[in-house]
């Protein structure tokens, strides 16, 4: 039976990103109960990175993996994983105090914003109803490539001699003289520490392994790609809701992806787009857009998972220093992994933060802000 001192379970985003960043220090086992990593939510990502998207209390965690996501260290990748985009937030003639309040709550934040009329917003977003008044400008909002941020992960985390092992479902968790030991695909394996990074399937990790769930739920996210007429613009903006019910963008050939932003509780597990919900998701892209839309040419869902309070989890569970949280990153796992990583680090081997670190409250995310209450 091998032994590992850290045994990660989950190899979508949160576990790939962790095992990189502790292979060089520990033994690291990484498990994956699929065919390939990033199945259920990483490999659905939206692919955008914006400083607002999850609040103002994710958000540093999401402007501290901007230097990393530029500028990788040359043994992570040979380019970065950002492109220019843009975003524009948009609401109702009659919903300025949506605009009002997006701006108050990160004032502080230092994020560059620029209220916007609706001119400088068509400007940018051709065919935009003239209904949608009042904008919000994002230029730093970019395009985030992540299948290769993904494969860069699992790439750096190999070169560090993290095993991943895949169609690894874990069937079984038990301590043993004071070990971890896992049963999956018909082999056992022990390690010292375990690291829960599984994503929708996070809770009921946990109650395998004996520790009581932060109450992660999985949420379902549709997505539909479309061509219109006109064409999208390839330079055309990321464009969100204020009101939380839309965000779209432009697709390479001249159409839109876009979501109805829905969040439909569902059980750990592969996941099907809801045919409702696509219909949701091009009426209101319709009452944006004058545009008309020609045919659905692909519709997807993936599941994001939240904890209640809607943070990510990044710690070790209350009164136990052998069963890491990592999980609930919503959906903005992609645009917050490095420091998120980074951070976990630090946390999981007792070490000092990485000076990029420095504008993040790690209590925020720490696991046992839930103790209260279980």
């Amino acid at each position: 039976m091998k032994h590992f001192d850290v045994a990660i379970i989950g190899a979508g985003i949160a576990g790939a990103s962790i095992a990189s960043e502790i292979g060089e220090d520990r033994s690291v086992l990484l498990l994956e109960a699929e065919d390939h990593p990033g199945y259920h939510s990483t490999g659905r990502s939206a692919a955008f990175w914006t400083e607002s998207y999850g609040g103002p209390l994710v958000q540093p965690l999401t402007s501290a993996s901007r230097s990393f996501l530029e500028n990788p260290p040359p043994e992570f990748s040979e380019s970065g994983f950002l492109r220019p985009r843009g975003a524009v937030n948009i609401s109702r003639d009659d919903e300025q105090h949506l605009a009002d309040q997006f701006l108050s709550d990160f004032a502080e934040s230092g994020l560059s914003m620029d209220r916007w009329s609706w001119e400088q917003a068509a400007a940018l977003v051709p065919n935009l109803k003239p209904i949608w008044t009042h904008a919000i400008h994002e230029p730093d909002c970019r395009d985030i490539d992540v299948a290769a941020l993904h494969a860069a992960y699992l790439r750096d985390a190999k070169r560090k001699n993290v095993e991943l092992i895949c169609r690894a479902p874990v069937s079984e968790i038990r301590k043993d003289g004071g070990m971890w030991e896992l049963s999956a695909r018909n082999e056992s394996y022990r390690a010292t520490v375990l690291v829960n990074a599984a994503g929708a399937w996070a809770d009921g990790i946990a109650r395998m392994a004996g520790v009581k769930p932060v109450g992660i739920q999985p949420l379902i996210r549709n997505m539909v790609q479309i061509e219109t007429d006109p064409p999208s613009s390839p330079d055309m903006p990321l464009v969100v809701g204020l009101d939380g019910s839309f965000y779209f963008k432009p697709e390479a050939g001249g159409g839109y992806w876009l979501s109805p932003h829905d969040e439909i509780p569902a059980e750990p597990g592969d996941v099907a787009p809801d045919e409702l919900s696509v219909a949701i998701a091009i009426d209101r892209f319709e009452k944006v857009m004058d545009v008309a839309v020609r045919r659905v040419t692909r519709k997807w869902a993936g599941l994001r998972s939240f904890a209640p309070d809607r943070l990510p989890v990044i710690g070790f569970d209350a009164g136990k220093d052998d069963f890491f949280w990592f999980a609930g990153q919503g959906g903005f796992g992609i645009q917050t992994a490095p420091a998120a990583a980074k951070l976990a680090r630090s946390v999981l081997l007792g070490q000092m933060p990485d000076a990029s670190l420095h504008m993040i409250n790690a209590r925020l995310y720490e696991a046992s802000r839930f103790a209260q209450d279980r």
